[in-house]
């Protein structure tokens, strides 16, 4: 059994951001700067910013925006050295749940092309490829895959979502909570 490093979820705070800004430069070729972050936590009430905490560090971060009844996720991003220990599946989760607790039906997201490891995330979560946005980021003009889940209430995506979240937690250690900018690294 995989063991996983205890993790806390917390909303992001304007005290994070200095850390969250490194983890943002290590995962992104076009980091967003301090101040679009500061205006999503401080300004943007249908924005929902999180942070993943291993101890006192801070070792993730996801965002998301949820309009009317759609959530859209706009940043997931884990530290390099904390990868690969189902931090940036702990912080979907937390944003799948987020999204239902505000009566969000679905949810989408851009991915890049070539982030094979976050597309498989996605799938697992029960979204599917819907579109291409050609040309979508600017440091390379590499397309993104428009990725949807829905509808998130019904029962056989709660079911889903379940069993995912029980699977995820057999490997948790006791206290921690279950909890990727479409081309950040998990």
């Amino acid at each position: 059994m995989k063991q996983l490093t205890k993790v806390v979820i917390e909303p992001m705070r304007v005290e994070h951001l200095s850390r969250v800004l490194e983890i943002e430069r290590a995962s992104f070729p076009t980091p967003w700067p301090r101040d679009a972050y500061l205006q999503e936590i401080k300004g943007n009430r249908l924005a929902s910013y999180i942070v993943a905490k291993v101890g006192e560090e801070i070792v993730g971060y996801a965002g998301m925006w949820v309009i009317l009844d759609e959530a859209h996720i706009t940043t997931i991003a884990v530290d390099p050295r904390y990868r690969r220990q189902s931090i940036g599946e702990r912080l979907l989760v937390a944003l799948i749940d987020e999204a239902m607790r505000r009566g969000a039906r679905w949810m989408t997201l851009e991915v890049r092309k070539s982030n094979m490891a976050a597309q498989s995330l996605y799938r697992k979560y029960g979204f599917r490829d819907i579109g291409i946005r050609r040309g979508y980021y600017s440091d390379n003009r590499e397309d993104a895959i428009v990725m949807w889940a829905g509808v998130l209430q019904e029962a056989h995506f709660q079911d889903h979502l379940r069993a995912l979240r029980e699977k995820l937690m057999e490997g948790s250690q006791p206290g921690d909570q279950g909890e990727e900018r479409g081309n950040g690294e998990l």
